[in-house]
Protein backbone atom coordinates (compact mmCIF):
# COMPACT_ATOMS: atom_id res chain seq x y z
CA UNK A 1 0.00 0.00 0.00
CA UNK A 2 1.23 3.52 -0.76
CA UNK A 3 0.18 6.97 0.42
CA UNK A 4 1.25 10.40 -0.77
CA UNK A 5 1.68 13.44 1.44
CA UNK A 6 -0.48 16.48 0.73
CA UNK A 7 -0.67 19.80 2.55
CA UNK A 8 -3.46 18.92 4.98
CA UNK A 9 -4.35 15.32 4.28
CA UNK A 10 -2.93 11.99 3.24
CA UNK A 11 -4.17 10.35 0.09
CA UNK A 12 -4.04 6.59 -0.24
CA UNK A 13 -2.61 5.98 -3.71
CA UNK A 14 -3.25 2.29 -4.12
CA UNK A 15 -2.89 -1.28 -2.98
CA UNK A 16 -0.99 -4.17 -4.55
CA UNK A 17 -0.09 -7.83 -4.30
CA UNK A 18 3.32 -9.49 -4.46
CA UNK A 19 3.53 -13.27 -4.30
CA UNK A 20 6.24 -15.88 -3.93
CA UNK A 21 5.27 -19.29 -5.27
CA UNK A 22 6.50 -22.75 -4.34
CA UNK A 23 9.12 -22.53 -7.10
CA UNK A 24 10.72 -19.54 -5.41
CA UNK A 25 9.56 -16.99 -8.01
CA UNK A 26 8.53 -13.55 -6.76
CA UNK A 27 5.81 -11.94 -8.84
CA UNK A 28 4.07 -8.58 -8.90
CA UNK A 29 0.60 -9.96 -9.61
CA UNK A 30 -1.90 -7.15 -9.11
CA UNK A 31 -2.41 -3.54 -8.09
CA UNK A 32 -5.24 -1.03 -8.02
CA UNK A 33 -5.67 1.48 -9.48
CA UNK A 34 -2.12 1.56 -10.92
CA UNK A 35 1.51 2.21 -10.07
CA UNK A 36 4.67 3.47 -11.72
CA UNK A 37 7.55 1.22 -12.76
CA UNK A 38 10.03 2.88 -10.32
CA UNK A 39 7.62 2.45 -7.39
CA UNK A 40 6.90 -1.15 -8.35
CA UNK A 41 10.64 -1.92 -8.49
CA UNK A 42 11.11 -0.22 -5.12
CA UNK A 43 8.36 -2.28 -3.48
CA UNK A 44 9.75 -5.50 -4.91
CA UNK A 45 13.11 -4.54 -3.43
CA UNK A 46 11.62 -3.65 -0.05
CA UNK A 47 9.52 -6.76 0.35
CA UNK A 48 11.39 -9.54 2.13
CA UNK A 49 10.35 -12.10 -0.47
CA UNK A 50 13.35 -11.27 -2.64
CA UNK A 51 15.85 -11.53 0.25
CA UNK A 52 18.30 -14.39 0.09
CA UNK A 53 18.24 -14.86 3.87
CA UNK A 54 14.55 -15.84 3.68
CA UNK A 55 13.63 -14.00 6.89
CA UNK A 56 9.98 -12.99 7.07
CA UNK A 57 9.36 -9.37 8.06
CA UNK A 58 5.67 -9.04 9.01
CA UNK A 59 5.64 -5.26 8.50
CA UNK A 60 7.96 -2.67 6.95
CA UNK A 61 7.38 0.92 5.94
CA UNK A 62 9.28 3.79 4.43
CA UNK A 63 9.28 6.83 2.21
CA UNK A 64 10.37 7.34 -1.38
CA UNK A 65 10.10 10.72 -3.13
CA UNK A 66 7.34 11.91 -0.77
CA UNK A 67 5.35 8.70 -1.14
CA UNK A 68 4.97 6.45 1.91
CA UNK A 69 4.77 2.69 1.49
CA UNK A 70 3.55 0.04 3.94
CA UNK A 71 4.16 -3.67 3.35
CA UNK A 72 2.59 -6.51 5.31
CA UNK A 73 3.86 -10.04 4.64
CA UNK A 74 2.18 -13.27 5.72
CA UNK A 75 2.92 -16.92 5.14
CA UNK A 76 0.21 -18.77 3.23
CA UNK A 77 -1.33 -21.51 5.43
CA UNK A 78 -2.06 -24.97 4.07
CA UNK A 79 -5.78 -24.30 4.45
CA UNK A 80 -5.72 -21.38 2.01
CA UNK A 81 -7.17 -21.65 -1.50
CA UNK A 82 -3.77 -20.39 -2.71
CA UNK A 83 -2.13 -23.79 -2.75
CA UNK A 84 0.95 -22.89 -4.81
CA UNK A 85 2.04 -19.83 -2.83
CA UNK A 86 4.49 -19.60 0.06
CA UNK A 87 4.11 -15.92 0.95
CA UNK A 88 1.81 -13.09 0.02
CA UNK A 89 1.81 -9.35 0.73
CA UNK A 90 -1.84 -8.67 1.24
CA UNK A 91 -4.95 -8.79 3.36
CA UNK A 92 -6.34 -11.88 5.05
CA UNK A 93 -9.34 -11.81 2.72
CA UNK A 94 -7.08 -12.60 -0.23
CA UNK A 95 -5.91 -15.74 1.52
CA UNK A 96 -9.53 -16.78 1.99
CA UNK A 97 -11.00 -15.92 -1.41
CA UNK A 98 -7.94 -16.17 -3.69
CA UNK A 99 -9.13 -13.09 -5.60
CA UNK A 100 -8.08 -9.43 -5.33
CA UNK A 101 -11.64 -8.21 -5.94
CA UNK A 102 -12.43 -8.09 -2.21
CA UNK A 103 -9.22 -6.15 -1.63
CA UNK A 104 -10.22 -3.60 -4.27
CA UNK A 105 -13.65 -3.21 -2.66
CA UNK A 106 -12.04 -2.57 0.75
CA UNK A 107 -9.61 -0.06 -0.72
CA UNK A 108 -12.43 1.90 -2.37
CA UNK A 109 -14.48 1.80 0.85
CA UNK A 110 -11.63 3.29 2.88
CA UNK A 111 -10.87 5.89 0.21
CA UNK A 112 -14.46 7.06 -0.20
CA UNK A 113 -16.01 6.46 3.23
CA UNK A 114 -13.04 6.18 5.60
CA UNK A 115 -14.34 2.82 6.84
CA UNK A 116 -13.95 -0.83 5.94
CA UNK A 117 -15.56 -3.85 7.57
CA UNK A 118 -14.91 -7.50 6.81
CA UNK A 119 -15.06 -10.85 8.55
CA UNK A 120 -11.35 -11.41 7.90
CA UNK A 121 -9.95 -8.04 8.98
CA UNK A 122 -12.58 -6.70 11.35
CA UNK A 123 -13.42 -2.98 11.31
CA UNK A 124 -11.11 -0.22 10.09
CA UNK A 125 -11.94 3.44 10.72
CA UNK A 126 -9.48 5.94 9.28
CA UNK A 127 -10.48 8.52 11.91
CA UNK A 128 -9.16 6.16 14.62
CA UNK A 129 -5.62 6.67 13.35
CA UNK A 130 -4.55 10.04 14.74
CA UNK A 131 -1.18 11.23 13.40
CA UNK A 132 -0.19 12.60 16.83
CA UNK A 133 -0.65 9.16 18.38
CA UNK A 134 1.59 7.70 15.69
CA UNK A 135 4.23 10.33 16.49
CA UNK A 136 4.26 9.12 20.11
CA UNK A 137 4.42 5.41 19.26
CA UNK A 138 8.16 5.03 19.83
CA UNK A 139 10.08 5.29 23.11
CA UNK A 140 12.42 8.21 23.74
CA UNK A 141 13.26 6.61 27.09
CA UNK A 142 14.63 3.54 25.30
CA UNK A 143 16.87 5.72 23.13
CA UNK A 144 18.25 7.56 26.18
CA UNK A 145 18.70 4.25 28.01
CA UNK A 146 20.92 3.06 25.17
CA UNK A 147 22.90 6.22 24.43
CA UNK A 148 22.76 8.29 27.64
CA UNK A 149 24.39 11.71 27.32
CA UNK A 150 25.23 11.02 23.68
CA UNK A 151 21.52 11.46 22.93
CA UNK A 152 22.32 15.19 22.84
CA UNK A 153 24.30 14.53 19.63
CA UNK A 154 21.10 13.27 18.01
CA UNK A 155 19.14 16.23 19.39
CA UNK A 156 21.72 18.69 18.08
CA UNK A 157 21.83 17.05 14.66
CA UNK A 158 18.05 17.21 14.39
CA UNK A 159 17.94 20.83 15.58
CA UNK A 160 20.47 21.74 12.89
CA UNK A 161 18.65 19.66 10.24
CA UNK A 162 21.66 17.46 9.64
CA UNK A 163 21.70 14.08 7.88
CA UNK A 164 21.47 11.13 10.26
CA UNK A 165 22.07 7.57 9.07
CA UNK A 166 21.09 4.67 11.33
CA UNK A 167 22.40 1.13 10.83
CA UNK A 168 21.29 -2.18 12.30
CA UNK A 169 21.20 -5.59 10.59
CA UNK A 170 17.56 -6.06 11.69
CA UNK A 171 15.04 -3.85 9.90
CA UNK A 172 12.63 -4.01 12.85
CA UNK A 173 15.25 -2.38 15.11
CA UNK A 174 16.03 0.28 12.50
CA UNK A 175 12.38 1.18 12.02
CA UNK A 176 11.56 1.36 15.73
CA UNK A 177 14.54 3.62 16.43
CA UNK A 178 14.27 5.93 13.43
CA UNK A 179 10.53 6.55 13.76
CA UNK A 180 11.11 7.86 17.29
CA UNK A 181 13.93 10.32 16.55
CA UNK A 182 11.79 13.18 15.14
CA UNK A 183 10.14 13.43 18.57
CA UNK A 184 13.40 14.96 19.84
CA UNK A 185 12.39 18.09 17.89
CA UNK A 186 8.71 17.89 18.74
CA UNK A 187 8.14 21.59 18.05
CA UNK A 188 8.45 20.86 14.33
CA UNK A 189 6.27 17.72 14.31
CA UNK A 190 7.92 16.87 11.00
CA UNK A 191 8.08 13.19 10.15
CA UNK A 192 8.72 13.92 6.46
CA UNK A 193 12.42 13.80 7.34
CA UNK A 194 12.06 10.08 8.09
CA UNK A 195 13.29 7.54 5.53
CA UNK A 196 13.18 4.43 7.66
CA UNK A 197 14.18 1.80 5.08
CA UNK A 198 16.74 2.73 2.43
CA UNK A 199 18.82 0.47 0.20
CA UNK A 200 22.19 1.39 -1.29
CA UNK A 201 20.45 1.73 -4.62
CA UNK A 202 21.38 4.57 -6.98
CA UNK A 203 17.81 5.77 -7.49
CA UNK A 204 16.97 5.67 -3.78
CA UNK A 205 20.18 7.47 -2.82
CA UNK A 206 19.59 10.15 -5.45
CA UNK A 207 16.11 10.76 -4.01
CA UNK A 208 17.48 10.80 -0.45
CA UNK A 209 20.22 13.31 -1.24
CA UNK A 210 17.67 15.76 -2.59
CA UNK A 211 16.54 16.22 1.02
CA UNK A 212 18.41 18.92 3.00
CA UNK A 213 18.23 16.95 6.26
CA UNK A 214 16.96 13.47 7.02
CA UNK A 215 16.90 10.36 9.17
CA UNK A 216 17.71 7.33 7.01
CA UNK A 217 17.67 3.70 8.10
CA UNK A 218 19.86 0.99 6.54
CA UNK A 219 20.44 -2.72 7.16
CA UNK A 220 23.63 -2.82 5.06
CA UNK A 221 26.80 -2.03 7.05
CA UNK A 222 28.43 -0.83 3.81
CA UNK A 223 26.65 2.49 4.41
CA UNK A 224 29.22 3.21 7.14
CA UNK A 225 31.83 3.73 4.40
CA UNK A 226 29.63 6.32 2.66
CA UNK A 227 30.36 9.57 4.56
CA UNK A 228 28.81 11.47 1.66
CA UNK A 229 25.45 10.25 2.96
CA UNK A 230 25.63 11.38 6.59
CA UNK A 231 26.68 14.00 9.10
CA UNK A 232 25.97 11.66 12.01
CA UNK A 233 26.23 7.87 11.80
CA UNK A 234 24.46 5.71 14.37
CA UNK A 235 25.59 2.09 14.65
CA UNK A 236 22.61 0.87 16.56
CA UNK A 237 23.97 -2.66 16.87
CA UNK A 238 27.14 -1.46 18.64
CA UNK A 239 25.54 1.55 20.41
CA UNK A 240 27.98 3.95 18.76
CA UNK A 241 27.40 7.46 17.40
CA UNK A 242 29.97 9.01 15.04
CA UNK A 243 30.08 12.59 13.77
CA UNK A 244 31.44 12.88 10.23
CA UNK A 245 34.60 15.06 9.90
CA UNK A 246 32.88 17.68 7.74
CA UNK A 247 30.08 18.10 10.31
CA UNK A 248 32.28 18.45 13.42
CA UNK A 249 32.57 22.24 13.25
CA UNK A 250 28.79 22.76 13.23
CA UNK A 251 28.33 19.99 15.82
CA UNK A 252 30.89 21.29 18.34
CA UNK A 253 29.60 20.58 21.84
CA UNK A 254 29.80 23.03 24.75
CA UNK A 255 28.22 23.98 28.06
CA UNK A 256 24.77 24.47 26.52
CA UNK A 257 24.81 20.98 25.05
CA UNK A 258 25.86 19.53 28.41
CA UNK A 259 22.86 21.22 30.01
CA UNK A 260 20.55 19.83 27.32
CA UNK A 261 22.05 16.36 27.65
CA UNK A 262 21.65 16.36 31.44
CA UNK A 263 18.03 17.47 31.14
CA UNK A 264 17.28 14.71 28.62
CA UNK A 265 18.92 12.01 30.76
CA UNK A 266 17.36 13.16 34.04
CA UNK A 267 13.90 13.34 32.51
CA UNK A 268 14.19 9.98 30.75
CA UNK A 269 15.51 8.22 33.84
CA UNK A 270 12.62 9.45 35.99
CA UNK A 271 10.45 6.33 36.49
CA UNK A 272 7.42 8.52 37.17
CA UNK A 273 7.57 10.14 33.73
CA UNK A 274 6.04 8.72 30.57
CA UNK A 275 7.61 9.06 27.14
CA UNK A 276 5.22 11.87 26.27
CA UNK A 277 6.28 13.76 29.41
CA UNK A 278 9.95 13.33 28.49
CA UNK A 279 9.19 14.67 25.02
CA UNK A 280 7.43 17.64 26.61
CA UNK A 281 10.46 18.39 28.81
CA UNK A 282 12.79 18.29 25.81
CA UNK A 283 10.40 20.43 23.78
CA UNK A 284 10.26 23.12 26.48
CA UNK A 285 14.08 23.26 26.57
CA UNK A 286 14.16 23.40 22.77
CA UNK A 287 11.77 26.36 22.72
CA UNK A 288 13.89 28.08 25.34
CA UNK A 289 16.92 27.69 23.06
CA UNK A 290 14.99 29.05 20.08
CA UNK A 291 13.89 32.03 22.15
CA UNK A 292 17.58 32.83 22.70
CA UNK A 293 17.72 33.85 19.04
CA UNK A 294 14.95 36.45 19.37
CA UNK A 295 17.07 39.28 20.90
CA UNK A 296 19.54 38.95 18.03
CA UNK A 297 16.97 38.91 15.25
CA UNK A 298 15.49 41.65 13.14
CA UNK A 299 12.92 41.90 10.38
CA UNK A 300 14.38 41.22 6.93
CA UNK A 301 14.50 43.91 4.27
CA UNK A 302 11.41 42.57 2.55
CA UNK A 303 9.58 42.38 5.88
CA UNK A 304 8.70 38.73 5.38
CA UNK A 305 10.77 37.04 8.10
CA UNK A 306 13.13 37.43 11.04
CA UNK A 307 16.84 37.20 10.30
CA UNK A 308 19.81 36.86 12.62
CA UNK A 309 21.97 39.92 13.22
CA UNK A 310 25.30 38.18 13.69
CA UNK A 311 27.01 41.29 15.06
CA UNK A 312 24.47 41.48 17.88
CA UNK A 313 25.04 37.79 18.59
CA UNK A 314 28.82 38.30 18.79
CA UNK A 315 28.40 41.27 21.13
CA UNK A 316 26.64 38.99 23.63
CA UNK A 317 29.96 37.11 24.05
CA UNK A 318 28.53 33.63 24.40
CA UNK A 319 31.06 30.79 24.81
CA UNK A 320 32.40 29.91 21.33
CA UNK A 321 30.55 26.58 21.15
CA UNK A 322 27.23 28.24 22.10
CA UNK A 323 27.69 31.07 19.59
CA UNK A 324 28.59 28.54 16.91
CA UNK A 325 25.53 26.44 17.69
CA UNK A 326 23.14 29.42 17.68
CA UNK A 327 24.55 30.58 14.35
CA UNK A 328 24.03 27.16 12.74
CA UNK A 329 20.60 26.90 14.38
CA UNK A 330 19.66 30.22 12.75
CA UNK A 331 20.82 28.77 9.44
CA UNK A 332 18.65 25.67 9.98
CA UNK A 333 15.67 27.89 10.81
CA UNK A 334 16.34 29.94 7.64
CA UNK A 335 17.16 33.07 9.64
CA UNK A 336 20.31 34.01 7.76
CA UNK A 337 20.35 36.82 5.23
CA UNK A 338 21.99 35.14 2.25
Amino acid sequence: MAAAEAADTQLMLGVGLIEKDTNGEVLWVWCYPSTTAPLRDLLLRKCCLTDENKLLHPFVFGQYRRTWFYITTVEVPDSSVLKKLLFVLSYRMYLKHGSPVKMMESYIAVLTKGICQSEENGSFLSKDFDARKAYLAGSIKDIVSQFGMETVILHTALMLKKRIVVYHPKIEAVQEFTRTLPALVWHRQDWTILHSYVHLNADELEALQLCPGYIAGFVDLEVSSRPDLYDVFVNLADSEITIAPLAKEAMTMGKLHKEIGQLIVQSAEDPEKSDSQVIQDISLKTREILSNLAPFSEVSGDGEKLVLNFELLKQRRFPPATENFLYHLAAAEQMLNI
